[in-house]
């Protein structure tokens, strides 16, 4: 399966609860919790291209399934990850005690991060 396209976010849920969870400030959380941000992605291979424009914020992150890689999480903070494929349409990554999972069913991307009990969900769509 190709992951490449530009998807924008419809819906998400427990945002501001997860934004704190990770020490994300407050007035960061206010500006940002009602952003319908466009993610980018571009595939070749195993080799992906992750570009997410949230507002002013654009966070470029690239990586080879697999392999370890630094990316940039969305406090700003530089983070080791390994991103694996799971089945034909899951990226999962796990940082920080931060489950990430990134699933592609059609046209909708359903992202799901998990930190303690506390579960943020986004789904976006192919624009």
């Amino acid at each position: 399966m190709n992951f490449s396209g530009k998807y924008q976010v419809q819906t998400q849920e427990n945002y501001e609860a997860f934004m704190k969870a990770v020490g994300m400030p407050d007035d960061i959380i206010q500006k940002g919790k009602d952003v319908k941000g466009v993610s980018e992605i571009v595939q070749n291979g195993k080799h992906f291209k992750f570009t997410i424009t949230a507002g002013s914020k654009v966070i470029q992150n690239e990586f080879t399934l697999g392999e370890e890689c630094e990316m940039e999480f969305m406090t700003g903070e530089k983070i080791k990850a390994v991103v694996q494929l799971e089945g034909d349409n899951k990226l999962v990554t796990t940082f920080k005690g931060i489950k990430s999972v990134t699933e592609f069913s059609g046209d909708t991307v359903t992202s799901t991060m998990t930190k303690g009990d506390i579960v943020f969900k986004r789904v976006s769509k192919r624009i």
